[in-house]
């Protein structure tokens, strides 16, 4: 359907070096959409680069630190020599801390996750904005957690609150973008994705896992998800492409889950 069409159209997708991001930006490239891809990882971007090219396409890319205002402004000097328009953005850098419970969280933690998965989403939107306002026109896709609408702690931590508080503030931010930009043809919605495999969110925690801690993450994935498995990140494709396009037209300020079940259950 010609609704589903984004071919032509600029999209920046940040944290494309890996997972989710990556997921995003070969499916948008495949349809034919102008890919940025933006990330801290050069050689995970290099990579997401020739996975588009073994598929015969082309993504530009730039690395940054988004939760610098600076390197944003320098970004955003970077993508409008390449760039006219930003007709879509996805904000999806984000990163989980260390698993625990409130009151074991260092400082340090908290701040980075709230840069990082927070502070780096309002410094990239606040910049994109003045371009999409030039054609009264975009579509922004912020990527929050099913950790953002509920709590989870099945008597041992298996995450921890700066990620599901960081996350809650990404629904916030999401509607209220919305809302100041509705009437401007700038819409904003935000996507609460489940435990998904494929990406890096884990990184910290699997660096210090025991044994007997894979297993109590893996009992609690079988009991908690009602489809029983994990996600992929290329099951979120779908829904991306859906947000991204004029097939979402008339949707902004909502929260679409993608979790196998788990808040429904």
């Amino acid at each position: 359907m010609n609704h589903f069409n984004v071919a032509g159209r600029t999209a920046v997708i940040t944290g494309a070096a890996s997972g989710l991001g990556r997921a995003f930006a070969l499916a948008l490239s495949e349809a034919d959409a102008n890919v940025i891809a933006v990330d801290r990882d050069i050689e995970g971007l290099a990579q997401t680069q020739a996975l588009a090219a073994s598929q015969g396409k082309s993504i530009t890319s730039f690395s940054a630190d988004l939760a610098d205002s600076a390197a944003v402004d320098t970004l955003m000097t970077g993508i409008k020599g390449q760039a006219e328009t930003i007709d879509i953005l996805i904000n999806n850098a984000g990163i989980a801390t260390l698993p625990g419970r409130t009151h074991e969280i260092q400082v340090v933690d908290w701040d980075r996750a709230l840069a990082i998965n927070l502070r780096s989403m309002f410094l990239v939107t606040r910049a994109i904005l003045p371009v999409m306002l030039k054609r009264k026109s975009g579509t922004i896709i912020n990527l929050s957690s099913y950790l953002g609408i509920v709590g989870a702690y099945p008597g041992h931590a298996i995450t921890a609150v700066p990620y599901g508080a960081s996350k809650a503030g990404v629904i916030g931010f999401t509607r209220q973008v919305a809302i100041e930009y509705a009437a401007d043809n700038i819409r904003a919605n935000a996507i609460a994705p489940g435990w998904h495999g494929g990406t890096r969110l884990g990184r910290e925690r699997l660096a210090t896992a025991t044994s007997e801690d894979r297993i109590r993450f893996e009992t609690f994935i079988e009991q908690v998800v009602p489809m029983g498995r994990r996600g992929a990140p290329e099951e979120l494709c779908g829904l991306v492409l859906y947000l991204a396009s004029d097939a979402s037209s008339y949707m902004t300020g909502q929260v679409l889950t993608h979790d196998g079940g788990v808040t429904a259950a």
